[in-house]
C-alpha cells in the first residue's frame, strides 16, 4: 500500500531524512517512532505531498506522490500535529466544507453521519457547536473526522494525543484501533506507550535514519541488551553480593526489594546473549546460599528505544571522532585512513 524508497530530504547541509526505505501493507497499524527532531514529521509531510523530497520516491497504492499528487492523495486521510480546523465554524459546517473541498462523491448525509458516529461526535449538540468551544479531545476527534472524509484507504496521524488528558488519550487510542479494522494507519509519535497500545509494527527513526523495523512483539530482538533477572537468595547481603559479583558473566548486582526471613531479592544483569541461570545456581550452591526464587525481567519498549537511539549516536560519534593519519603511497599521493587500533 505504501512504499518509501531511498528517501532523502536535505536542508542545506543537514539531512532531515537520510536514505530511508520501508513498505507498509494494507491493513497494518504502524507506529512511526522517534525522538523530537528525528525526521518523523518531515517523512509524513513528504508522504502526504505537502513537501517534496530531495531524492528518492514515496508512493501510495502504486502512485508516486510527486508525479501524480492528486490521484495519490485520494488514498490519504491526514491529521497533522496541528489539526487544520476553522475555529469559527461549527462541526457540521466544517465537515461539509471538507466534503466539498475533497470533491467527495459519496452520499453526503450518510457518509458524514457515519464518520461522526465512528469518532463519537454524532449528537446534534456537538455538531452544532463552534469548534473553538470544544475541548482539546473533541477538536482532535473533529480533526480525525476530516481525515476520514472521502473514505481514504490510508490514515496518517501525526502526534494525535499530544496535549490530551488521560481519559481523552484512552478514547483516541480506542478510536485508532477501530480505524485499523478498515484502514491502513500510520501513527507518528514519540510517546512509547502509544505505540505499545495500538500498533502492529514499529518503525524507529533517529537522526533521519531508520534504525528499526519490526513487529511490536518482536522488537526486543532488535537489540542485544543485558539480560535482567530478579533473584531471591538466602544469606547475608554482603556475602551474597560478593558471590554474585564474582561471577564473570554478571555485569551488575544490587539489592532489590524487601527482606523476607533471611532472604532478599537481588537485581542481576548479565552479559548480552548469556544464560546466567546455571552459573548463578552453581555459584550460590557452592556457598550454601539457597536460591528460592528467580524471575526474568522483560525488556520494555522504552529500554529498546533508548538502546537503539544511543547506539546510533555512539556509532556516529565514533565515526566522526576516529583519529586519522596520512599514508604516503608509492606514487606520492596521500591517502587519509582511519586508525582501527
Amino acid at each position: 500500500m505504501i512504499q518509501i524508497q531511498n528517501l532523502v530530504k536535505r536542508f542545506g547541509s543537514k539531512y532531515a531524512v537520510d536514505d530511508i526505505s520501508f513498505f507498509i501493507d494494507e491493513g497494518e497499524i504502524v507506529g512511526f517512532l522517534g525522538p523530537n527532531g528525528a525526521g518523523k514529521s518531515t517523512t509524513m509531510n513528504i508522504l502526504t505531498g505537502y513537501m517534496s523530497s530531495t531524492s528518492g520516491t514515496a508512493s501510495i497504492g502504486g502512485i508516486d506522490i510527486l508525479e501524480n499528487p492528486t490521484e495519490a492523495k485520494r488514498f490519504i486521510g491526514y491529521l497533522p500535529e496541528q489539526p487544520p480546523l476553522y475555529m469559527d465554524m461549527t462541526v457540521r459546517e466544517y465537515l461539509n466544507f471538507v466534503y466539498d473541498l475533497k470533491g467527495c462523491k459519496l452520499n453526503r448525509t450518510k457518509h458524514l453521519g457515519e464518520i461522526c458516529e465512528v469518532v463519537k461526535i454524532s449528537d446534534d449538540y456537538k455538531k452544532n457547536r463552534l469548534i473553538k468551544n470544544l475541548s482539546k479531545g473533541y477538536k482532535q476527534r473533529v480533526g480525525i473526522a476530516q481525515a476520514l472524509v472521502g473514505n481514504p484507504r490510508v490514515i496518517i496521524l501525526d502526534e494525535p494525543t499530544v496535549g490530551l488528558d488521560p481519559k481523552e488519550i484512552i478514547e483516541i487510542r480506542n478510536l485508532i484501533r477501530i480505524l485499523g479494522e478498515t484502514h491502513t494507519v500510520i501513527l507518528s509519535t514519540h510517546i512509547l506507550t502509544e505505540v505499545q497500545a495500538v500498533c502492529d509494527r514499529i518503525l524507529i527513526i533517529n537522526s533521519g535514519k531508520l534504525v528499526a523495523d519490526e513487529k511490536t512483539e518482536n522488537i526486543a530482538r532488535m537489540i542485544e541488551g543485558n539480560r535482567r533477572l530478579n533473584a531471591r537468595i538466602c544469606g547475608p547481603q554482603r556475602d551474597v553480593l560478593r558471590v554474585l559479583r564474582s561471577i564473570k558473566e554478571i555485569t551488575s548486582a544490587d539489592v532489590f526489594g524487601e527482606r523476607e526471613g533471611d532472604s532478599f531479592v537481588y537485581a542481576i544483569e548479565s552479559t548480552a546473549g548469556v544464560d546466567i541461570r546455571k552459573p548463578l545456581f552453581y555459584a550460590l550452591a557452592q556457598n550454601n546460599m539457597p536460591l528460592i526464587g528467580l524471575e526474568q525481567q522483560g525488556t520494555n519498549l522504552e529500554d529498546i528505544f533508548i538502546s537503539l537511539v544511543d547506539k546510533k549516536q555512539t556509532d556516529n560519534k565514533r565515526t566522526k571522532d576516529a583519529p586519522k593519519f596520512d599514508i604516503k603511497l608509492p606514487s606520492g599521493d596521500t591517502a587519509s585512513k582511519e586508525d582501527n587500533n
